[in-house]
Order: structure tokens, then sequence, then C-alpha cells
């Protein structure tokens, strides 16, 4: 039962993290993507929405890395072994992205200083939630197999095949949508700059659900434990309402109910994300690594739990209200 609940944690703080960091992520990409005559206030906005909270949205990556070592060591040196190679450049990703951003922010003015940082920090933003979409994928190949802790498929195993790399794709066109969404709320008062963005989430939105697709049909062969999850009774349930939401937000920005569509937005990536998370379980790292065998011991288990209670505490209050104190004019949520 104690896994399960940090189980369930790792879930949310995965959410959460798509939700408020993957929108960051997003918003690089379409700062590198800003075209035509307002290409210019495109990047201040996407910077203006970003400044005072993208280092605080990272806290959710490193609770869900806290709570892997912690509460499933076999399976965290498992996925550390294996993946070295693409975490190694998802760390550096995100130390590049962070580091970018802030020169962008405060060196000189000049057009081509800027453009120079501008450049580096979008290909961050595109290279490190591509590959954070093909770690998840790898996990569920099968491909990497463990034996009493020890991992026997190389480095290699897993993330190069198309089911992963489809993962990834699907992983850009999901915050990509999810960051144009949010930003049709920061420009509300500039019109011409908030249908920019609207146009921008209309188009990732429908170009997730091919990619969404491709996904599924690769999972048959590639990620047969996945693909066998996703044909499980819940899953037309789930489906339809993923589709509602989908479809919402997309109706929704057409309409230009732009509140509404971010709510139905944040709804879609919950509920994919849920139904990873159910199509997986009990696998952490398929088929050999699953939440019961790779847990720590009850008590360190026990201790997490307690410490999570007294943390949310502390942590879910001074995110609310440092969201309040910087984006008070704002409606949107990261």
């Amino acid at each position: 039962m104690l896994e399960l609940i940090v189980a369930l944690f790792i879930l949310f703080s995965l959410i959460a993290y798509a939700l408020l960091g993957g929108a960051d992520f997003g918003g690089g990409m379409w700062s590198l993507l800003a075209f035509g005559p307002r290409a210019h206030a495109q990047r201040d906005a996407i910077a203006e929405a970003l400044a005072p909270i993208w280092e605080a949205n990272h806290v959710w990556l490193i609770l869900l890395l806290v709570l892997l070592f912690t509460g499933f060591p076999t399976a965290f040196a498992a996925m550390m072994t294996a993946l070295n190679i693409p975490m190694t450049a998802m760390l550096l990703g995100i130390v590049l992205r962070g580091s970018m951003f802030i020169f962008r922010q405060y060196d000189a003015k000049e057009g081509a200083v800027r453009r120079r940082w501008n450049t580096i920090f979008g290909m961050a933003s595109f290279l490190t939630p591509f590959i954070q979409g093909l770690t998840l994928g790898a996990l569920a190949t099968g491909h990497i197999r463990v034996e009493q802790g020890r991992v026997l498929t190389g480095f290699f195993a897993g993330w190069l095949t198309p089911f992963a790399l489809a993962c990834g794709v699907f992983a850009l066109g999901l915050f990509a949508f999810l960051a144009a969404t949010y930003l049709t709320l920061d420009t509300r008062d500039q019109p011409a700059l908030q249908n920019d963005f609207r146009l921008r989430a209309l188009w990732s939105g429908l170009a997730l659900a091919p990619i969404a697709w491709v996904v599924f049909a690769t999972s048959k062969d590639g990620a047969p434990y996945m693909y066998h999850g996703l044909t499980r009774w819940w899953e037309p349930v789930l489906l339809a309402w993923t589709s509602i939401c989908a479809l919402g937000a997309l109706a929704a920005l057409w309409w230009r109910r732009f509140a509404l569509a971010r709510m139905a937005a944040i709804g879609q990536v919950t509920l994919i994300l849920v139904g990873w998370a159910l199509a997986q379980y009990p696998n952490l790292v398929t088929p050999d690594v699953t939440v019961d065998n790779s847990a720590a011991p009850a008590r360190t288990l026990r201790l997490l739990v307690t410490a999570l209670g007294v943390g949310a505490l502390l942590l879910l209050p001074s995110l609310a209200y440092l969201f309040r104190l910087f984006k008070s004019h704002s409606s949107r949520p990261t």
C-alpha cells in the first residue's frame, strides 16, 4: 500500500512538471520559431511569461527524482544506468536552457547577441522535452532487461526504437500546444499577439492526433506491454474523456474562449499521463522492474510518505503565493 502511495506522488509530480515546466519548454520552442512582423514581440511576451516562475517549475522534476531514488532505488538505478546517455543529454539541455535564458535577459541588447542566446535557448527547449518523452517511451519498450538489480542490455536499449522516438515527438507537440494555449491568456491585452498564439495552439493541437496515432501504432511491436495496457477495458472511457478535452480545447480556441481552452488543455495532458501510467502499471522498467519488487523497505516508505505530507504543507502554499505574486496580472497557471 505504501509503495502505491509513493507511486501516486510520482505520477502527481510528473503531471505537475508537464503542466508547468513542460509549458515553459513549449514557450522556448515558440521563441525559436517566432516569425513574421511581430516575431520580436512574440519572443518578449514569452520571456515575460517565463521569467518569474520558470525556475520554480523545476521543483516538480526534482521531487520526482527524489521520490524515485528514495522510494524505488532499484528502479532508479536501472533507469539511470540503462538511459545514461539520454539522461545526461537531458540534464545538459536543462542547464543550457536555463543559462541561455538568463544570458538573453541580461546580456547586451544588440540584435546579434540576443539572437545567439535565443537560438541556443530554443534549441535546448526542443532537445529536452524530446528526450523526456523518449525516455518515458524507452521504459515501456521491454528492451531494457534487469536481473538482480543489474542492467543486462547496455546503454542503447529501448531509447533508439521507433516507439520511443515517436514518444519524444509527441512530447514536443504536447508541450508546444500547452504553451501556445497558455500564452493566449498572457497576451490578452495585445490582440494581435494573442491571435498569433491562438493559431499556433490550433495547429499544434491538430498535429497531436496523427502523432498520437503513430505512438499507438508503433507500440504494438515496439512496446507490447504498453499496447496491451492501452487496450484494456478502461481505455475507451479514458480515450473518450481525453478526446472531449482535446476537441473542447480546439473549439474554445476557435471561439476565442481562452480560459476554457486552458482548462481543457490541462485536462487533456493530465488524462494522457494518467492513461500512460495505467497502461504501464505495475511496471517501472518493463518488464523486470515493478512497483512491488523495487520498493524500498516499509520503514523508508513510511518516513517518505510522512515527509511528503509535511513538505506539502510548506511547498504548495509557497508555490501558490509565488504564482499569485508574480502572475496576478495574468490568468495563466504557469
